[in-house]
């Protein structure tokens, strides 16, 4: 079991200057999309959170992402969605804190929003509103309700598979032009929609980063400017170290290295996110297992595979492996 006061298990320069220069998108290189340790009485696991937001950044991650899917906000009161910020917030130094604040109820995400303000969130992640499956006009007026209220920089984060509808391109397009709707979380999985995002917003302050980590090089390619990350929480170094690579057009080491990580993100989407990367982070000494109800620990069958990859990234590179099944 990793050390958890450990930086890295990887040789990976974090010196975020060697890799890329800055620029003037409002997001930038690798947000991890936090997990949130419960303890056994389903009870938040405040102090291992905060130790776990310190790793990322000692990592040199550009952001952290709590209270998103990953962090399993929907199984959250609002007062401890507001409190697992207001733990990573005092945990970090020197990189934003983005918080998931989404809803399918506009005044509930609106209500979410204001409050994540207040505690010291720097942004705000707000998944579509999912189940409702508004019309384009529906979307449009729920993120501009919030962007209108709450003077933060705001991620529209398009999950289809989630929610049982993608946000139009026309609608991103025009969310775009709002001063405070500054980035956009690409996870529906295609590629043509996402470069079409890219290619009418290059006009606005407005980023593009993925949220499908098999396909966050792809994305960067097109035109993307980073990620918000599964993996990242068990491989920061070589997230960031893949992504800085990209953006500063070293694609033959970007390449390398999303070969590198493959396997873990394979093995981290077999069952319902966030259940295998919760036991990652178990193995890796950082919570865990318990999750909340619904979700359940990762079957057993699939817990020794997950532990011989997490090895094979102790030891250096791992081997490609093939993982069968795979869910969102």
């Amino acid at each position: 079991m990793t050390n958890p006061t450990t930086t890295t298990t990887t040789p990976y320069t974090t010196d975020r200057d060697d890799d890329r220069e800055p620029t003037d998108q409002p997001f930038e290189g690798v947000y991890p999309a936090m997990t949130t340790p419960f303890t056994d009485e389903n009870g938040i696991d405040h102090d291992q959170l905060a130790e776990n937001a310190r790793y990322l950044e000692r990592a040199g991650v550009d952001g952290v992402v709590p209270v998103g899917s990953t962090g399993e906000s929907a199984t959250m009161t609002h007062d401890e969605h507001i409190e697992v910020v207001e733990t990573v917030r005092d945990a970090i130094d020197d990189v934003p804190v983005i918080a998931g604040t989404g809803s399918n109820n506009t005044a509930e995400a609106l209500s979410l929003s204001r409050r994540a303000a207040e505690a010291g969130a720097d942004g705000l992640l707000l998944i579509s509103p999912y189940y409702n499956k508004p019309e384009p006009e529906g979307f449009s007026e729920h993120y501009r309700t919030i962007a209108d209220a709450v003077d933060l920089p705001q991620i529209v984060y398009n999950v289809p598979s989630r929610t049982g509808r993608s946000i139009p391109v026309d609608v991103v397009v025009d969310l775009a032009s709002h001063p405070n709707v500054q980035g956009y979380k690409a996870a529906s999985g295609d590629l043509n929609r996402i470069s079409e995002v890219v290619e009418r917003t290059r006009e606005e302050t407005f980023s593009v980063l993925s949220g499908d980590d098999g396909l966050t090089l792809p994305t960067l390619s097109v035109g993307g400017t980073g990620t918000i990350s599964v993996v990242a929480n068990v491989e920061p170094e070589r997230s960031c170290a893949m992504v800085g690579s990209a953006l500063s057009g070293d694609y033959d080491r970007a390449r390398e290295l999303h070969h590198e990580l493959a396997p873990l993100v394979r093995e981290l989407f077999v069952e319902t996110n966030p259940i295998p990367v919760t036991e990652a982070m178990h193995v890796r000494g950082r919570g865990g297992p318990h999750l909340r109800p619904p979700l359940t620990r990762l079957s057993e069958d699939r817990r020794d595979s997950l532990r011989e990859v997490l090895a094979e990234y102790e030891d250096g590179t791992p081997e490609a492996t093939e993982v069968s099944g795979g869910v969102e």
